[in-house]
């Protein structure tokens, strides 16, 4: 199994996942941790000079035409992962990355070797609320 968590600086979980520019990929086997490796993430940052509203009015954020290619660019180095931590999303992105199979669990946890291991225990609560 893998882990992918976004974060800004490797240790911790950044807090939205379209603003984080990297990915650490956690390969767990039978229940360990086996490996660790930092993946680049197309993010906000990657997408700074593109036309960012294409939602019709009344079209809920992240579901235009536009944002689910930008998911679909986002989940590229992920694409062998089963599980993607993050401090927060939209909806948009979370129901992407279920489409491409990625489970989205939206945590408080800061530390990615802490939010793993709470995932991999079962204890790590997915933050409905934390979607926008």
């Amino acid at each position: 199994m893998k882990i992918a968590a976004v974060t800004d600086d490797g240790m911790t979980i950044c807090q939205h996942f379209g603003r984080a520019p990297l990915y650490v990929v956690v390969t767990v086997e039978d229940g360990k941790v086996v490996s660790k490796e930092t993946r680049p993430k197309a993010g906000h940052h990657t997408f700074a000079l593109e036309e960012t509203h294409t939602e019709e009015p009344g079209q809920p954020h992240g579901y235009d035409a536009a944002s689910q290619s930008k998911h679909a660019a986002m989940a590229t180095n992920i694409a062998d992962c089963q599980v993607l931590l993050a401090g927060g999303m939209g909806w948009g992105a979370y129901e992407s990355l279920q489409s491409y199979k990625i489970e989205a669990v939206v945590t408080d946890v800061v530390g990615i070797d802490e939010a793993v291991a709470a995932y991999l225990d079962g204890s790590l609560p997915n933050l409905f609320d934390r979607l926008h």
